[in-house]
């Protein structure tokens, strides 16, 4: 039993008492509110894996302590013995830009994160551990109990799905080979296609007037320029092959003056899709298709006739016929 000298001091002992009371509710509310607010983060989400092990971000860690990343690294730093390379580590330049793609409190304006002049630090499961002892309050030991139960469910986590994530790097690698396979595949069909590249010569039989058709209009268009015709009887059937061609492409037709197509039909023909010239010439028997004054084409029946009887188009690979061809054309052509 309490005995006091007068009044007095037994309010003053009262009104200390009172205040100690005060101060621990506030201090354990304070503690309980801290604690409640790093509960809700889900500090799984913070673990992630460098250099083949589970760390954590000095940034994270100092969230979940609730002190600035700064006052949290200098605390370290005065206990750096309890912290070897195998507790803490900092990270290289590429750990940390493929970290920032992954780590949203790096990319957040919070203050922790962003904007950091220095490399960041891991903490390995061990190195959090021993945060424990150099982080000194009641808010510290609750949380880095809630880390290492986070660490523990990690683990148990992987473990009860180690079967899982076998089966998906199986896939992953059958992905592969499967890859692997279909471009084998694809460069076997590529190197197919450049060895049997568009034959450089074609027969058409009796009734593929369509086929022929089909063909005859695909050279045409690979004029650029300008398609130079040598055939000795052309008509309007002729200018229905010829109006396929790219535009701007300008167009010389090489017959005899006996031909079938009148002036009306150049006219029109050029109306729509100039430009067209119609000379005469007697100095060739048979069809050629040059294309920009370089591709010549040796066809063995008149473009009006492609289709009707047999016949064939063959691609003339000597250059220097070509232009002996075009030079004969300006010696006797007929004004």
């Amino acid at each position: 039993m309490l005995y006091y000298a007068n009044h007095t001091e037994r309010t003053l002992w009262v009104r200390k008492s009172m205040a100690a009371e005060n101060n621990e509710i506030v201090t354990k509310e304070k503690t309980n509110i801290a604690v409640a607010e790093t509960a809700q983060v889900d500090i799984r989400s913070l673990i992630y894996i460098v250099r083949g092990q589970q760390v954590m971000i000095d940034s994270n860690l100092a969230m979940l302590y609730q002190v600035e990343t700064k006052v949290f690294n200098q605390a370290v730093k005065r206990n750096i013995a309890r912290f070897p390379d195998n507790f803490r580590f900092q990270l290289t330049r590429d750990e940390y830009a493929v970290l920032r793609s992954q780590i949203v409190t790096l990319n957040e304006n919070s203050g922790r994160g962003a904007h950091r002049k220095y490399l960041p630090y891991a903490f390995t499961e061990q190195g959090i551990a021993m945060l424990s002892a150099v982080l000194r309050s009641d808010v510290a030991i609750q949380v880095s109990i809630n880390i290492m139960n986070a660490f523990v469910e990690m683990r148990r986590f992987i473990s009860n799905n180690a079967f899982l994530f076998e089966r998906i790097s199986n896939v992953e690698l059958k992905q592969l080979e499967y890859q692997k396979e279909t471009d084998e595949k694809l460069e076997q069909i590529f190197e197919y296609i450049s060895e049997h590249e568009e034959s450089n010569q074609k027969v058409f039989f009796q009734g593929q007037i369509y086929d022929a058709f089909g063909l005859l209009v695909s050279l045409i268009q690979k004029a650029e320029k300008n398609i130079t015709l040598i055939d000795g009887y052309v008509d309007v059937e002729t200018l229905n092959l010829l109006c396929k061609k790219n535009n701007n492409v300008s167009v010389s037709i090489y017959t005899h003056e006996k031909t079938k197509l009148s002036d009306s039909d150049v006219n029109k023909f050029n109306a729509q899709y100039p430009v067209m010239n119609v000379k005469y010439t007697k100095a060739f028997h048979d069809r050629f298709l040059i294309l920009d004054e370089k591709i010549a084409y040796h066809i063995g029946a008149s473009l009006k006739d492609a289709g009707k009887k047999c016949f064939g188009i063959s691609l003339i690979q000597d250059e220097g016929i070509v232009q002996d061809i075009i030079q004969r054309l300006e010696l006797e052509t007929e004004e």
